[in-house]
């Protein structure tokens, strides 16, 4: 997805490029005086992108995020972001336990799909126990079960003007970035405002073997909580990029369009598009 061309830096160079990336990263993501300051958001502009081009110039394609043993799984692994989606149509389908759910996969495509979860469990399974870390400093290790996300795509058959994966979801945030279902007395209230979440990835991440669609979390059917019925599972990026409550797949060759035109729901509002770790 990157122009191929020479970079005249050395290694050494390429990984402190990448430091400076993530740090400026947690700090976007953290600090509202420093996310706002035009300077600082400029210079953080810049080093994403150095550090996108530094960890794809580095690291093999297929390079794994750490896995771990059973007993580092956490005994309670933290939630992140929405908790319980407001949007009536999703609280009907999880009342009736996602029997009717299904997973749109579409766009630049040549074969559209609906898949249910049946269809999802019947397809080839893989599991991982990873850790997720999150913006704001925290990480946990979960154990978690799903299909390939590349088992999805090469059945659906990609276009070849395809460059990007877009997950559309159940959940909604208010402009400020506080999900619907944070709001005091508004959790069971079956409001559906707000500013549906969605984020993109490439396919150097789609196609990696860690990448699932997860269904399951420490070999129990994932939770509302954590995104049921299907989660997206990054082994190689932070925790937001992680969508949950996933609806729709939609292959793009652009998201300029789509939400303010960053490629995500955070990224619109000022987080990186690239949040390589």
């Amino acid at each position: 997805m990157i122009p191929e061309r020479k970079l005249l830096v050395s290694r050494r160079s390429l990984l402190r490029f990448g430091a400076i990336g993530v740090g400026s990263l947690l700090l976007a993501g953290c600090d509202d005086a420093v996310s706002e300051n035009p300077r600082i958001l400029s210079f953080i502009d810049k080093a994403s992108v150095l550090t996108y081009r530094a960890q794809r110039l580095i690291l093999p394609r297929d390079k794994l995020a750490p896995e771990f043993s059973e007993s580092d799984i956490a005994p309670q692994f933290r939630a992140n972001g929405s908790t319980s989606p407001s949007d009536p149509a999703y609280r009907a389908l999880a009342a009736a336990n996602f029997v009717d759910w299904r997973l749109m996969v579409d766009g630049l495509v040549d074969k559209p799909l609906k898949l249910s979860l049946a269809d999802l469990r019947a397809l080839p399974a893989s599991t991982q126990i990873t850790r997720h870390d999150c913006v704001e400093g925290w990480s946990c290790i979960g154990k978690w079960t799903g299909t390939p996300l590349s088992e999805v795509l090469n059945r659906a058959g990609v276009k070849p003007q395809a460059r990007f994966v877009v997950f559309h979801c159940a959940d909604r945030f208010q402009d400020d970035g506080v999900p619907d279902d944070f709001e005091p007395g508004e959790s069971d209230s079956g409001n559906s405002g707000g500013v549906p979440y969605y984020e993109s990835i490439d396919f150097v991440d789609a196609y990696h073997p860690q990448t699932l669609l997860a269904y399951e979390l420490n070999d129990q059917t994932l939770p509302i909580a954590y995104g049921a019925p299907l989660r997206l599972r990054l082994g190689r990026q932070l925790g937001y990029k992680m969508a949950k409550y996933v609806m729709r797949i939609e292959l793009v060759s652009s998201f300029a369009r789509m939400g303010g035109g960053n490629g995500g729901y955070w990224e619109d509002l000022g987080y990186q598009w690239y949040a390589g770790i």
